[in-house]
């Protein structure tokens, strides 16, 4: 499915997936309204369903959350909870010095959304959380990792990003900051990942601009964070995306494989059987040059995975179905 821009709706932005109890599947992506495709520019949350695991989906948009930031919303991340509701987490952007990340919980598979949560209120300012990016321990403890970027009274924003994670054991109605993640050389890092790894250990991965993704570890389920250090993924300055295979428990990597300039493109897979110390079976989903393919949300079904991203190139969102035997 593609979602091609249209008069009022100059973006279609990143989103995320959730498969509902009946069958269906919702994908939530940020719809943009007016004339500009800019970050800042308005736009609501909108929904689309598949009710054949991904082949075809629904041609009209039901509104998910209204635009209730002064900007807009966006940066969906969708998660069926241990308890088995659901959450949903989006950016609330009102000014560039004010974007918290929210939380709403749905007890009755979407139809309706509880009052939102502030996930952050121990400081103000500008933080990123991007689509597809919540997850929850095994413990059961809840876990992002945010990027802040201008705080109120700064002049400039800082293309640095001071990381936290944010975690909570109480299915989301409160919520602890970790330490500051140790960045001693001030590498630019930007929008931070995170997977759980079959030891226990939580591996964070961050965008920079020096050629490789960034990683930082914790060993006490995002509470504390090594010092940031490169990894082997080469990488522009984009986001990467980590998850793990539920069929074989393999992590899988979706990134633009770029590490020589800052497009972003190619648009890659690739798989790691060792915890991501090493990756092989690399593919290309896109390789137009012209094209800047960023954003993924990653979605496992019985024997099929759901890819979203978003192209710079187009301001539209794309999904896709990979059968898990070709990876």
């Amino acid at each position: 499915m593609q979602l091609p821009v249209a008069d009022e709706n100059p973006r279609n932005s990143e989103g995320d997936f959730i498969t509902l109890k009946d069958g269906r599947i919702l994908f939530v992506y940020s719809h943009y309204t007016g004339t500009s495709a800019d970050d800042h520019a308005n736009a609501f949350l909108a929904g689309r369903y598949s009710s054949d695991n991904g082949k075809t989906w629904t041609d009209k948009d039901v509104v998910i959350v209204e635009q209730e930031g002064k900007m807009n919303v966006m940066s969906v991340s969708l998660l069926r909870l241990q308890n088995g509701q659901i959450a949903l987490f989006y950016l609330r952007k009102n000014s560039d010095s004010d974007c918290i990340p929210i939380l709403r919980i749905s007890s009755d598979e979407t139809e309706t959304w509880n009052d939102p949560v502030e996930c952050i209120i121990d400081k103000d300012g500008y933080f990123v959380l991007n689509n597809n990016r919540v997850i929850q321990l095994k413990n059961g403890r809840l876990l992002f990792a945010v990027s802040l970027h201008k705080s109120p009274g700064d002049t400039l924003v800082s293309s640095t990003g001071r990381i936290w994670s944010y975690y909570s054991d109480n299915n989301g109605k409160n919520w602890e900051v970790s330490m500051e993640v140790p960045n001693p050389g001030s590498v630019v890092t930007q929008e931070p990942g995170l997977i759980e790894l079959k030891n226990g250990d939580i591996m964070m991965y961050l965008r920079t601009m020096s050629g490789v993704q960034y990683i930082s570890y914790s060993k006490d389920a995002g509470e504390t964070w090594s010092q940031v250090e490169k990894s082997n993924i080469k990488s522009p300055c984009s986001p990467a995306s980590i998850t793990r295979i539920p069929s074989n428990g393999i992590l899988m990597l979706v990134w633009n494989d770029n590490g020589t300039d800052q497009k972003r493109t190619p648009f890659n897979i690739a798989i790691s059987e060792d915890e991501g110390k090493s990756w092989r079976n690399e593919q290309i989903i896109e390789d137009n040059p012209e094209g800047s393919f960023c954003y993924p949300a990653i979605h496992y079904l019985d024997k099929v995975i759901l890819i979203s991203y978003f192209d710079w190139s187009t301001r539209g969102s794309t999904i896709i179905r990979l059968k898990t035997s070709d990876i």
